[in-house]
């Protein structure tokens, strides 16, 4: 059942910044949560991150803010509208692009967005308008009137996007859109989500790249089992885990335990360890130097097949934060 205290307006209140607002929203099948304690406040006009681990609750949070679920606690809204008690008034104010492209592959990409068009009651004649608009603006226009069973992965995800912008929604979902994807598409798809941010869209980004995230989000919430363990600005992730980082490679994988031991003193937080990569990797305390950790490991006997000094990244955020070997 839908708990809430809270009673939510199914009126949009005018000129609200806030795109999408949560407090305690939790989904629990049996006796298993999903997602527990959720809050949110997205500035309409930004680009949220949920990141986590496969099962953390990203997909849940999604299903729920696009009414595809209801909540067990908690209350939501988007585009001032509860997503519950208002799901129609939702509905007609987003955009979703989920994990796998939802576009028919026996027609041609240019149908494929008239036919969503016309599902969002735009008429005959706006629909071609939008749909040409739209193939121009993701560099379709010469595969428009091919079959989209004979385009490649990158080419039906610009037109999976393509189809949730139909209806010019004021909240964009995004759920892992480069998922398959090979690097120049992904790149090619993160400039035209820059491009639909700057044009006022508020876009809700779930993703397991974690470089994704860093570049394209303004706010992030990593998610573990359900339950938050960080929310903070990209950079403010990664001062919370310390900002210079040290990673050693040995000569033998025997040795990282021991050179574990041996730089334990100059590291702010516990070493992550590879044994697959003989890699150790950690933060370093104020003031240690580089120079220190080859003493350090060079008095321990343990040969250093090589060293990289860099600053911290969310790949670190994620395996500090959520203690996950992934």
């Amino acid at each position: 059942m839908y708990e809430s205290s809270v009673h939510h307006t199914t009126t949009a209140p005018p000129g609200d910044a806030v795109a999408v607002h949560a407090r305690g929203l939790g989904k629990r099948f049996g006796e298993l949560w999903a997602l527990r304690d959720l809050d949110l406040d997205v500035a309409a006009g930004t680009v949220l991150g949920l990141l986590g681990h496969n099962g953390a609750g990203k997909t849940t949070a999604i299903r729920i803010l696009t009414t595809l679920a209801v909540p067990t606690t908690g209350t939501a809204s988007v585009a001032g509208f509860d997503v519950v008690r208002s799901g129609a008034d939702v509905r007609r104010r987003i955009g979703v692009a989920a994990q796998q492209a939802t576009v028919d592959g026996l027609m041609s990409a240019r149908l494929n967005l008239e036919m969503v068009g016309r599902l969002h009651h735009l008429g005959p004649g706006e629909s071609r308008r939008r749909a040409d608009d739209l193939l121009e603006r993701l560099d379709l226009t010469e595969a428009a009137g091919r079959l989209v069973k004979t385009f490649s992965g990158g080419m039906r995800r610009r037109l999976d996007l393509a189809a949730s912008l139909m209806s010019r929604p004021q909240v964009l979902f995004l759920d892992e859109p480069t998922t398959g994807l090979d690097p120049r598409s992904r790149n090619d798809l993160w400039d035209i989500l820059r491009g639909l941010v700057r044009d006022g869209s508020t876009l809700i980004l779930t993703t397991q790249y974690l470089e994704e995230a860093d570049r394209l989000a303004d706010d992030i919430i990593l998610l573990d089992h359900g339950r938050t363990v960080a929310h903070g600005t990209p950079d403010e992730l990664k001062a919370r885990i310390g900002g210079e980082r040290v990673e050693v490679t040995v000569g033998d994988a025997a040795d990282l335990d021991r050179a574990v031991a041996a730089v334990r003193h100059l590291m702010a937080a516990e070493a992550h360890v590879d044994p697959a990569e003989r890699l150790l990797s950690a933060p370093l305390t104020e003031g240690s130097r580089i120079i220190d950790v080859v003493h350090a490991i060079d008095a321990a006997g343990i040969d250093i097949a090589d060293l990289t000094h860099r600053q911290a990244t969310l790949d670190d955020v994620f395996l500090t934060l959520t203690g996950s070997d992934a």
